[in-house]
């Protein structure tokens, strides 16, 4: 389809100027083999949920902000988010001393609410879904003229998502698959965008929950679709709707994208856990699940999956490493 200049894809050089833009405030993520098991020799996982943060978001939420002027910065900077943005956006602001506001969903998992305030920013709710929290922080940039810090519909924010794959292809040149989860789209726009311009033979396979299927939805119908519903336990991939700029990334240039179910989700995280020894969000264990599935014990070539985080309640891993399997 036609592209307006608002969907132009990043190029390769946007995400290696992002890589050093936010060097000094990231860091490079280890990418540790998945199990000892050697059934499963052939995966490794990308660690993101040890990231500053635990969680990717601080690559494009630092990128974005080391881009404003003193002038903006000092007035403030706001974001809506299910919590991982709101998190890096205020570790980014702090670090640059400007003020930070955080529009949270009602749902808010208790622990990101209280990591966002902990980092400095001011917490904001606004109903259940995206376009709540987007309205919201409209309003409050417009009366107080703070910069708005999208979530993931911006090349700043898509390029600084994409330096996680320059380092996953430093790390494992040999990779032939990489599966990354699919919320709003932010991180597998930037991971599509550095590997497809990078190693083009390398698959790309994008992993959301079935209870918001917005990306498998929006690429049957040629174009962004919003859901009229989301239920899934991954609740930072429960936009309604993916952007426009990232849309325009994956239809372009993702291979392939899956919908897993809840229980895929909830197994991936026992999985992880027992497997690798690391705690990963349901939102951060969804492309393992992806990758459990697909790349199954004695899958060919080197497969790499994206814990995109690991910010939850430890009530909520305590239940679902209880739970049996079904």
């Amino acid at each position: 389809m036609p592209r307006d200049a608002g969907t132009e894809l990043l190029r390769l050089a946007d995400i290696h100027e992002a890589r050093q833009r936010i060097a000094e405030g990231i860091d490079v993520t280890p990418l540790v083999a998945a199990s000892a098991d050697p059934a499963y020799a052939h995966l490794f996982l990308k660690c993101e949920n040890l990231q500053r943060g635990g969680a990717f978001k601080l690559r494009g939420a630092l990128n974005f902000l080391l881009q404003l002027d003193a002038a903006a910065l000092s007035r403030g900077v706001i974001t809506y988010s299910s919590g991982n943005h709101g998190q890096a956006m205020a570790i980014a602001a702090a670090r640059l001393g400007a003020p930070a506001v955080v529009v949270m969903p009602t749902t808010a998992p208790p622990v990101k609410v209280e990591n966002a305030r902990r980092f400095g920013a001011e917490v904001v709710f606004a109903g259940t879904t995206s376009l709540h929290r987007k309205e919201r922080a409209e309003a409050i940039a417009a009366d107080r003229g703070m910069t708005i810090v999208p979530p993931f519909d911006h090349a700043r924010i898509v390029a600084g998502q994409g330096t996680v794959a320059l380092e996953l292809l430093e790390q494992r040149p040999d990779v032939t698959a990489v599966y990354v989860p699919a919320g709003g789209g932010g991180l597998i726009a930037g991971v599509a965008a550095a590997i497809k311009r990078s190693a083009p033979h390398v698959r790309v396979v994008g992993v959301e929950p079935d209870g918001a299927p917005k990306m498998t939805r929006s690429l049957s119908a040629g174009a962004p679709v919003t859901l009229d519903r989301i239920d899934s336990i991954a609740d930072g991939l429960l936009a309604v709707r993916p952007g426009d700029l990232t849309f325009a990334h994956i239809e372009a240039l993702v291979d392939e994208v899956v919908t897993v179910s809840d229980d895929e989700i909830r197994a991936a995280m026992r999985w992880i856990a027992s497997h690798a020894k690391l705690v990963a969000e349901p939102s951060g264990a969804t492309a393992v699940a992806g990758a459990l599935r697909l790349a199954p014990p004695g899958s060919p070539g080197v497969h790499v999956a994206v814990v995109s985080g690991g910010n939850l309640e430890l009530s909520l891993l305590a239940a679902v490493l209880a739970e049996q399997p079904r």
